[in-house]
């Protein structure tokens, strides 16, 4: 059995835009500059707390403050968004060639589900895993943890990501990563792993 975890933000969902877009109406309220874009996939980061610290002042305004405001704006506006070109398409095809589809995200998991259920993809995916908080600071155990349960071999996986914690996963794992060039961080800080710009890439990969 071979198996894919897919990242969900900045992976399957094209939410990239819109947390940069968030990020400077609360730089704006917390009277911090602002960024461009090009600068938050420069900074953008996990645990989201360091990449918070980078841009506030978190001894005026606690991280946990900030993490809950940011998703009591993101989540209803995630729902407007789109999903990323060709990835409904790429989750079928490997469904078709027998790969066990798993969506992996340091989302917290109600929300994840609300989302997924919204973009009518739930079904796609025969696991939903997320964590049990809006904290956004690893995904790493709970990967651990659902590999270890069901006895899987990390030779037999392939995580698709956007990010260089997606990196961190996949190392910890013991798994191949593939990172898409469209997502949370800049496409030059992803160099030296391999990477698409396009879903229709992996099919010549995986």
């Amino acid at each position: 059995m071979k198996y894919i975890f897919w990242d969900f933000n900045g992976t399957v969902l094209d939410d990239a835009y819109l947390c940069y877009e968030i990020l400077n109406e609360m730089l704006i309220e917390e009277e911090r500059p602002i960024v461009t874009f090009d600068e938050y996939l420069m900074i953008f980061d996990f645990p989201v707390e360091a990449y918070y610290d980078k841009v506030y002042d978190l001894k005026k305004t606690s991280f946990e403050i900030l993490a809950h405001r940011f998703i009591e704006r993101y989540q209803p506006r995630s729902l407007e968004l789109a999903l990323h070109e060709g990835v409904i398409d790429a989750i079928q095809h490997y469904e078709k060639k027998g790969f066990t589809n798993i969506m992996l995200s340091a989302s917290e998991i109600n929300n994840l589900h609300r989302q997924l259920n919204h973009f009518k993809i739930e079904h796609l995916f025969d696991h939903i895993l997320g964590t049990s908080d809006v904290y956004a600071k690893s995904k790493v155990a709970v990967a651990k943890r659902f590999i270890e349960e069901n006895e899987i071999d990390p030779k037999d996986v392939t995580m698709i990501g956007d990010t260089l914690h997606d990196v961190e996963v996949a190392h910890e794992l013991g798994c191949e990563i593939i990172l898409y060039t469209k997502g949370h961080q800049h496409k030059d800080r992803l160099k030296g792993y391999q990477s698409i710009d396009d879903m229709k890439e992996l099919y010549q990969i995986i």
